[in-house]
């Protein structure tokens, strides 16, 4: 291998290092809506690709004024591709399914939404508010990939997975029938 090439190649490995390194093991979201403030936990070692995903729509502002457009008492949430008037609003692109990472569909914890297709999660997410472990990765299927926590504001999760729902836009059932809006998302940065 050429000096040039072979430099490239440690200046390469170094920058995606540095880039790994700048994502925060366990970086804090706070979710306020319309119904509370969640506070999520994410894991940005067993699930970097999501996390890192998660974080970009964060710092853009992406989730500011979406709804949470999918609620069913006794299972999930589901927010993060609808605005209030249920137009689909989804980033360009899909991530990698990180499922298999150790994390599982419990309560409490935040999951990404996705097609039939594995590798299909763009934005939507859910948030479980009773154990799921059927969502998780089997021998013979992809399951649904867990980067996260609840760790403050259950109560606002649980308030919003018993709101009364119907049909609305698209669907045909399980849209709240009184929007619960994502006011304004963002990290929480804490003073040391």
């Amino acid at each position: 291998m050429s000096k040039t090439l072979t430099l490239f190649f440690l200046l390469s490995l170094s920058a995606a290092g540095l880039a790994q390194d700048q994502l925060p093991a366990h970086p804090h979201i706070k979710f306020e809506t319309t119904e509370g403030t969640i506070v999520l936990e994410l894991d940005g070692r067993r699930a970097p690709v999501t996390a890192r995903n998660f974080l970009e729509l964060i710092d853009s502002g992406y989730f500011d004024g979406t709804v949470f457009h999918r609620v069913i008492a006794d299972f999930m949430i589901q927010g993060g591709g609808f605005t209030p008037d249920l137009k689909s609003k989804e980033p360009d692109g899909f991530i990698h399914n990180e499922a298999g990472n150790g994390m599982t569909n419990m309560r409490g914890t935040i999951a990404m939404a996705r097609t039939g297709n594995p590798h299909s999660a763009k934005a939507q997410f859910f948030i479980n508010v009773k154990d799921n472990t059927a969502l998780d990765p089997q021998p013979d299927r992809w399951g649904y990939a867990v980067f996260g926590y609840v760790i403050e504001g259950m109560d606002v999760v649980d308030t919003i997975a018993n709101v009364r729902t119907g049909p609305g836009g698209r669907f045909s059932q399980d849209v709240p029938i009184v929007p619960i809006v994502v006011k304004k998302a963002s990290r929480v940065v804490y003073d040391d």
